[in-house]
């Protein structure tokens, strides 16, 4: 929807717009694999209803007043944080008494990971920071815990959720046809860069802070690396100065 659906019952009381991403991952249906819903809630700045894009530009990312998502794999799962409650909290939805349990408190995500998650397949259309950063990852050096493994199912709630217990980075580069990325900021990445943030983590489009990014229209989309602080670090290292990194560096 390019504007939000109003509850009748609240459209002038009401303090909160919802974003929801309500599939992620809808390509996976066909195989029976793994998919989620992102949300975000944010505080409305002022009364009455939203009635132009514009409305919703200006609900930029900071403002997050709760963000997180649901996944539905094997058991179904809640994961969100709140301002004001710091920390990630993960629910799990127990179908015989249909309500969901606290399974883990204040998750943090670990400062280097054991994993990376990213669609290999367009690796030559990616810039050359984003290359040269699977590069790296897949040489071996025990000091660091490489290499990594790779996981990715084509659903970003899957492979983040994984990031987010196990630690390591989930990569979604701009490419040649995709110059400005694929995922949609407002929807997929600004909700899942509070919870990593939230959880110790980092999340960054290459160049800065995917909180730091003030939208410019309702669906805009971004790259987007999140998870283990040091390894998106390490990645945005590798975007800024590619020429300052080869594989006799790394």
């Amino acid at each position: 929807m390019d504007l939000p659906a109003h509850l009748p019952e609240n459209t002038e009381a009401g303090k909160y717009i919802v974003f929801l991403d309500p599939l992620d991952g809808s390509s996976n249906l066909d195989v029976n694999g793994g998919v989620g819903s992102i949300f975000s809630i944010r505080l409305l700045t002022r009364s009455g209803p939203i009635a132009s894009e514009a409305d919703l530009m200006s609900r930029i990312s900071a403002e997050q007043v709760v963000a997180g998502y649901f996944s539905y794999g094997p058991s179904t799962t809640m994961v969100y944080t709140a301002r004001g409650n710091p920390g990630v909290h993960v629910f799990t939805l127990d179908p015989g008494i249909g309500e969901f349990l606290l399974s883990k408190r204040n998750v943090r995500i670990p400062e280097r990971g054991r994993y990376y998650g990213a669609n290999e397949g367009a690796i030559q259309e990616w810039e050359a920071g984003a290359r040269l950063f699977v590069e790296w990852v897949q040489q071996r050096d025990a000091a660091t815990g490489r290499p990594y493994s790779t996981r990715y199912s084509g659903a970003l709630v899957s492979d983040f959720h994984r990031i987010l217990l196990k630690g390591g980075i989930y990569m979604y580069p701009a490419s040649h046809p995709a110059p400005h990325g694929k995922i949609r900021l407002m929807y997929e990445a600004a909700p899942l860069a509070a919870v990593a943030e939230a959880a110790g983590g980092a999340a960054s489009d290459g160049r800065r802070r995917i909180l730091d990014i003030v939208p410019e229209e309702n669906h805009q989309r971004t790259p987007i690396f999140i998870g283990s602080k040091a390894d998106v670090q390490r990645l945005n290292d590798m975007v800024a100065e590619p020429s300052s990194f080869s594989l006799a560096k790394i």
